[in-house]
């Protein structure tokens, strides 16, 4: 609690051999002051751990909003001789879970704000770089995100620390597979000899973490519907109870139907559902745990900067050009759109949030064209794409999620020549109650987000009934080139901030942008610059595909560049790439002398972009 907090320390000691052992530990404060001590001997019986509890009064709480990190530094005297020095870095926090109620942090409310990762790092392949994990995280948090789903892959430790340190919740997942075969080389193979060797590594190397607030014994196992499958996923959260008592366990479950049936669901901590917004209640009427956690949700898919008419909610719409519609209104036969998950969020307490398939695109599963997927190589599902550039749909979730800024995006881009006339809905995602659509200086009219009352009442008559409590929408609107202006309001009607797009000229020039200026000269540091074609007075370029060259001198080399395209076979290492949606970005990495980096990126036709950064040790 905020007055005080009990800190139980277990040491596990090797080589004791009966000798009387002495261990003085300190627990070190945040802004780096002694707040405990303890000073103990005693002889190790059975190999049991040697056992040490301190007070800490007034601690600092570890939540996402203030991620205090504490240390517990131990020394080991055998002998009345230093043999061993230990350091472990822990966060001082309360997790519950109530039934009908949820989740509660530090005994306050709270639902999942998060989204599934996979490990990899878009243009830089699977290997750890923590600059690229930091990027990541800091695009999720601005996002509001305050939890990452680890799927379905044991995490790397330099993405737990990070957690720690920015403010994440996590939820780890080992397995996308147990002893029923998912794919013919899959992990069956070595559960039966590895599966406990395996989750207590994974339980013990990360239990001292604060960030992890639950673990996942597998993700939509087909183990879930066998007859006797609970006794495998009991097996697992036993392991998980035995190694770490603080924290609920969770499976993400697809087959709803066969888990409510055979027990499978009744028997896991916290049930997790992939999908299948439309039996949430049914599976809080019949489990017993009278909660509903989304452990993977929405699989939306869209083309950053790609808008398909006429604008309609669609199941598994396919184009030929293999992209989906920015509108953020597409989805796969067996997912959904983020509204649903927003409003089961908001209307019933015991649901305890989401983790959305998925921040970022990853390399593989290009849905919804995974039948005939040549020339796609990556998925669609991201909220942010391969080349880290954030997608509309990032503005729906900020519009949410993050109560600390205001968010006022408007979609589509405003350059559509040949579309004079025709209807070109217009979205804006925004935390404002009411907006105001302006073309050319003519008024469209207010739009207001409707409450959950006005959103019942609209269905069946209204496709979008449900999209208009967390979206503003006009939906006919004529193209006509020019300015398209939003004007929001406050709750009392008040105008507080407008947003302008204008149509785009002739390209004239690239813009370049780098996320830092400043980087460490450790051979490791990143910097991802965003290149822009953009028209003489600096407006986007949407349509421009041009092959854009880079060249980077000084301290630095060039990394990766990536623009975001699912149908783009263009490699990532090589110092060219063309733009997507008048967009891409490049990857450049220090080196180990500190100095400058310079970084010129050029295109045919236009006038080149060119920036410093500074390195320094």
């Amino acid at each position: 609690s905020d007055e005080y907090a009990s800190v139980r320390l277990l040491t596990s000691i090797a080589n004791d051999e009966g000798q009387d052992i002495r261990i003085v530990t300190e627990i070190i404060s945040p802004d780096g002051a002694v707040v405990a001590t303890k000073d103990n001997t005693r002889k190790i019986n059975h190999g049991k751990p040697f056992e040490q509890n301190f007070l800490v009064n007034a601690p600092r709480l570890w939540s996402p909003e203030t991620p205090y990190l504490y240390k517990a530094v131990s020394k080991i005297y055998a002998d009345g001789k230093l043999a061993d020095e230990y350091t472990t870095r822990f966060g001082i926090r309360s997790i519950e879970i109530v039934a009908d109620k949820g989740f509660f942090l530090n005994g306050k409310h709270r639902k999942f704000q998060g989204v599934c990762n996979h490990h990899d790092l878009g243009p830089l392949g699977a290997a750890v770089n923590v600059a690229a994990l930091r990027r990541q995280l800091t695009l999720l948090k601005d996002m509001g995100c305050d939890a990452v789903r680890t799927s379905h892959n044991m995490p790397a430790p330099e993405l737990v620390q990070l957690c720690d340190e920015m403010g994440f919740m996590m939820m780890l997942e080992p397995f996308d597979e147990w002893d029923i075969a998912k794919c013919k080389n899959g992990y069956h193979r070595y559960f039966g000899e590895w599966a406990e060797r395996d989750m207590v590594n994974m339980l013990r190397q990360y239990r001292n973490n604060p960030s992890v607030v639950m673990w996942s014994v597998g993700n939509e196992v087909p183990t879930q519907c066998s007859p006797e499958g609970y006794k495998v996923a009991s097996f697992l959260q036993d392991i998980c109870h035995r190694e770490d008592p603080t924290r609920p366990v969770t499976c993400g479950m697809d087959q709803v139907t066969c888990v409510l049936k055979n027990g499978f669901a009744a028997m896991i901590d916290v049930p997790g559902f992939n999908y299948r917004t439309h039996r949430y209640l049914e599976a809080y009427e019949k489990l017993p745990q009278n909660i509903v956690l989304g452990s993977e949700t929405s699989s939306t898919v869209s083309s950053r900067g790609v808008y398909k008419f006429p604008v309609e909610k669609r199941g598994d719409a396919k184009y030929e050009d293999h992209q989906s519609s920015g509108y953020d209104l597409e989805h796969c036969s067996w997912s959904n759109v983020p509204d649903e998950d927003f409003a089961l969020a908001d209307d019933y307490p015991w649901t305890i949030g989401q983790f959305v398939w998925t921040g970022f695109d990853y390399l593989g599963e290009p849905s919804p064209y995974d039948t005939d997927a040549w020339p796609s190589h990556s998925s669609l599902f991201g909220i942010i794409d391969l080349a880290s550039l954030p997608k509309d749909r990032y503005y729906l979730y900020r519009s949410l999620w993050n109560k600390s800024v205001n968010t006022l995006h408007v979609l589509p881009h405003w350059t559509w020549p040949g579309r004079e006339g025709e209807n070109t809905p217009v979205f804006v995602y925004t935390n404002y109650p009411s907006a105001e659509l302006f073309v050319n200086g003519k008024s469209f009219g207010k739009q207001h987000k409707l409450t959950a009352e006005e959103s019942k009442a609209l269905q069946g008559k209204d496709a979008l009934a449900l999209q208009r409590r967390y979206r503003l929408m006009w939906m006919d609107v004529p193209y006509e080139p020019g300015e398209v202006k939003v004007v929001a309001y406050d709750a009392a009607g008040k105008p507080v901030e407008e947003k302008v797009i204008r149509t785009a000229g002739k390209p004239h020039h690239l813009e370049v942008v780098a996320d830092r200026n400043r980087l460490k000269a450790d051979g490791k540091d990143l910097a991802y610059i965003t290149v822009r074609v953009v028209d003489k007075d600096g407006n986007l370029c949407p349509a421009d595909s041009r092959m854009v060259n880079f060249s980077v001198k000084g301290a630095g080399r060039y990394r990766a560049a990536a623009n975001g395209d699912a149908t783009s076979l263009d490699l990532f290492h090589l110092p060219k790439m063309p733009a997507f949606s008048g967009q891409l970005t490049a990857i450049v990495q220090a080196s180990v002398q500190p100095g400058e980096i310079i970084f010129e990126a050029k295109a045919k036709g236009l006038k080149s972009g060119k920036l410093i950064l500074q390195t320094g040790k």
